[in-house]
């Protein structure tokens, strides 16, 4: 069985059997497997799945609003569109998966306020916004022992999936997502779990006797001029900068040859907000570093979207160290394939 994890992109192949995604109709009662179909389910990026099947066994129990899921992780979602096409003999289904219902929800401003603004227990709070935005039917936010409370200003007009995640970081916190099957029902399970920092469990190197690719791409942008609200000579212009460090300051470090500029346009901001989004942007397109190596099996298992992982080549000098940002579950020809994507570098 092999596995490789690529810092950036990653890439785990497992030679075995698939069978797990299980199709249930709109009372999320199972149906069966549904081992015939071919695609994937990605989260943390595009929050969308989509399979293909073979028209010449189509049977049409896959129709809108049934559910495809894998018991126990963040993989799945409800399909919302199916296509047909006579000439490649193939059905193909889509749909949202559960993170991409939440980026469909924006919390907006309590009237009279120019921010949303939340106190208390973590949980509660999630548990308040799920069932404001008319998610509780599927969604659920378990009371656990954790007490952890917060203080927290969202951005204006976000997606509740970005608010929730940013609010959730900002304590070291991550959105934990699964799909939870009793007997007695079914429904998503969202939790506040604490990140884990994998680059301080096990370092991917030479140490470990791993083969690996490092690479370090040092052509990125480091000069963002960002505009936001106003129009010409009264438009607001932020400059950011990327500093020696990586870090992000106000004042230019790299001129010349080695200053590389970009522009961002986010016409309705106004500061603070043009700064922090700006930020958000330069860390996406800045210097970046990837590592592909083969890694252990039990700490793959683990590893969820906002965990942080790390790597370091001793010959090159290349280390990175980033939360995972995206997961993709492919399914194709009887066999699955996991791809992974960390942050930015900074």
């Amino acid at each position: 069985m092999e596995r490789r994890f690529w810092l950036g992109y990653h890439t785990l192949q497992r030679e075995e059997q698939t069978g797990m995604v299980t199709l249930a109709n709109k009372n999320r009662e199972e149906i069966r497997l549904a081992r015939e179909l071919e695609g994937d389910f990605a989260v943390g990026s595009e929050n969308s799945f989509g399979f293909s099947h073979s028209a010449s066994d189509w049977t049409g129990d896959i129709d809108y609003g049934c559910y495809l899921y894998i018991t126990g992780t963040e993989f799945g979602g409800i399909v919302s569109l199916i296509k047909s096409s006579t000439k490649e003999n193939s059905i193909y289904v889509q749909g949202d998966t559960w993170r991409g219902m939440l980026a469909k929800k924006i919390i907006e401003p309590k009237a009279g306020e120019d921010y949303r603004i939340v106190k208390g227990r973590v949980e509660d709070i999630m548990r308040e916004l799920v069932v404001e935005y008319g998610l509780d039917s599927l969604f659920s936010v378990p009371t656990s022992a954790d007490d952890t409370e917060i203080q927290f200003q969202f951005d204006r007009y976000c997606t509740l999936l970005a608010g929730l995640e940013k609010m959730l970081s900002s304590i070291g916190y991550r959105l934990d997502i699964r799909y939870i099957k009793t007997r007695w029902d079914a429904y998503v399970r969202l939790q506040p779990v604490q990140v884990t920092d994998f680059s301080n469990k096990a370092e991917f190197s030479q140490d470990g006797k791993l083969r690996f690719t490092a690479t370090e791409n040092k052509g990125g942008i480091n000069h963002l001029i960002c505009l936001g609200k106003g129009e010409l000579k009264d438009r607001l212009v932020k400059h950011l900068y990327v500093q020696k460090d990586g870090s992000i300051g106000n004042a230019q470090y790299f001129t010349g040859l080695d200053e590389r500029t970009d522009i961002y346009d986010y016409s309705s901001a106004e500061e603070p907000e043009l700064s922090e989004k700006g930020m958000e942007r330069l860390k996406e397109i800045m210097n970046s570093k990837e590592f592909k190596v083969d890694i252990d099996e039990d700490i793959e298992t683990e590893m969820q979207i906002g965990d942080i992982v790390g790597g370091r080549d001793y010959i090159t000098g290349i280390s990175v160290k980033k939360p995972i940002v995206g997961k993709i579950l492919k399914i194709e020809d009887g066999t699955e394939s996991t791809e992974y994507k960390i942050e930015g570098d900074d």
